[in-house]
């Protein structure tokens, strides 16, 4: 369904810009020094842990619940907590589906390759230009000087990524919805995309509606959207707040979507994302059909696998076989720059230019996860189109905003006098890396 078209006047405009960028500038990092935290202690023991919780128990299908559970939010609490009893969710066939959808070059794999320096083609848009950029990712207007990242181009390794157009885009998209569901990486592509769309829409026929959790970027002309919804874990949770989700403890329904179901399932295009929430440690579960808020306990690792099913289990029995869906893999972090150049004690902060060692892996792409998500999204076959960025980006440790961008609080002196202290090696800059993830989303669609 076709969300109504702007009406708003034009002498509106730049109001609306300032409360989008207040929007953005209040939620987009408000967790990151957790994650950050989780990074720089990772538990190597997560998958083995995960294993252990799966396969200790003998599970049977839990029957579903006859009344209506609570809609978590951040007031949330667990009564008591107990050890994971092993329990599982509705989707039990563990049968794969048919190959998976699969774009116009099949014989190549456009997601092996390297990174070309091309200042004539790239950037696809400019930082300034873009109304709709977020402080937190406009590296440059924050100090950065040295604008090669920039200039890099994707480069597949036996054949060519489709040329981007805009105007091209804009018909795939006319009349249509296209979603982001995720977390603030996912909204970084979703900036990336509006950025890379908007300047061919006249002012007064577009419009930004910062009505969280869900975010729309209209075009009159088209009659399209391209949407962003805060799900960082997909599955309900007390964290789908997309500015108050600084909390001590996470909670989730690991058996219910309906929630953002209801928001999504009326897009076109979904593109869905979901990793580095996973990292910060246990999640606390609470079933649907547990009426007195006794939360079980379970790693992150084990977590995600039930999220992932039950968001697996509406794409296989509630989506539309027409509706194009996207699972874009995890984005690599930079914490550690002794793992690209041995000895050293940094990270990514003034790095200026890609990795070229095309075996290059850092730490902060968990395999165990990684291999998780494929056998998740295997068994979906075709109705699922992977979006395997991880290792495109890990070469990419100059593409993060490092110290060049907005900073939810005051930097101290000790701070401020040692720079790598606080440099954001997660998120990504703009124009940069999330342009390219889009023009991969743009060559399958």
């Amino acid at each position: 369904m076709m969300v109504q078209r702007w009406n708003k006047k034009r002498a509106h405009f730049p109001l609306i810009v300032f409360l989008f960028g207040l929007f953005i500038l209040s939620s987009i990092l408000y967790n990151e020094r957790s994650i950050r935290q989780i990074h720089q202690n990772p538990d190597h023991n997560d998958g083995q842990r995960h294993q252990d919780s799966i396969t200790s128990t003998t599970m049977k299908l839990p029957s579903r619940p006859n009344r209506v559970p609570e809609v978590l939010d951040r007031f949330t609490t667990c009564n008591s907590t107990v050890k994971y009893s092993g329990r599982k969710g509705w989707w039990a066939d563990s049968k794969p589906g048919p190959d998976r959808r699969r774009g116009p070059s099949e014989r190549c794999d456009v997601f092996s390759g390297k990174w070309a320096f091309d200042n004539t083609s790239y950037p696809l848009y400019n930082e300034s230009h873009c109304p709709y950029m977020s402080d937190q990712l406009a590296c440059h207007k924050h100090g950065r000087s040295d604008l090669g990242y920039q200039y890099w181009r994707w480069q597949p390794h036996y054949c060519n990524l489709k040329r981007w157009n805009v105007n091209e885009m804009w018909e795939k998209l006319r009349g249509k919805r296209l979603m982001f569901v995720g977390d603030s990486l996912n909204r970084g592509q979703w900036i990336s995309m509006v950025c890379l769309l908007q300047s061919v829409i006249p002012a007064d026929k577009r419009s930004m509606s910062p009505n969280a959790p869900l975010t729309i970027f209209r075009a009159e002309e088209y009659n399209a959207t391209i949407e962003f919804l805060w799900a960082p874990l997909l599955v309900e949770s007390n964290s789908d707040d997309p500015v108050n989700h600084r909390l001590d403890e996470r909670i989730m329904r690991p058996d219910s979507v309906l929630k953002h179901a209801s928001q999504w399932e009326h897009a076109d295009i979904l593109v869905f994302n979901t990793y580095l929430w996973w990292r910060q440690g246990p999640v606390k579960l609470l079933w649907s059909t547990e009426e007195n808020r006794v939360c079980e306990e379970l790693d992150g690792l084990g977590a995600m696998e039930l999220a992932m099913e039950a968001w697996a289990n509406w794409v296989a029995t509630k989506a539309d076989p027409l509706k194009k869906i996207f699972f874009v893999t995890m984005s690599p972090t930079h914490l550690w720059s002794r793992e690209w150049k041995p000895g050293s004690e940094g990270n990514c902060y003034d790095e200026k230019t890609p990795i070229d060692d095309e075996s290059y892996w850092g730490s902060g792409s968990d395999l165990p996860t990684m291999r998780m998500v494929e056998k998740v999204v295997g068994r979906l076959g075709s109705k699922v189109t992977v979006l395997n960025i991880t290792q495109l980006s890990e070469y990419r440790k100059d593409g993060h905003p490092s110290i060049y961008r907005k900073f939810w609080e005051a930097l101290g002196p000790k701070q401020l006098s040692n720079p790598a202290s606080y440099s954001d090696c997660i998120h990504w800059c703009l124009p940069g890396v999330p342009d390219v993830w889009n023009e991969l989303l743009f060559h399958f669609l």
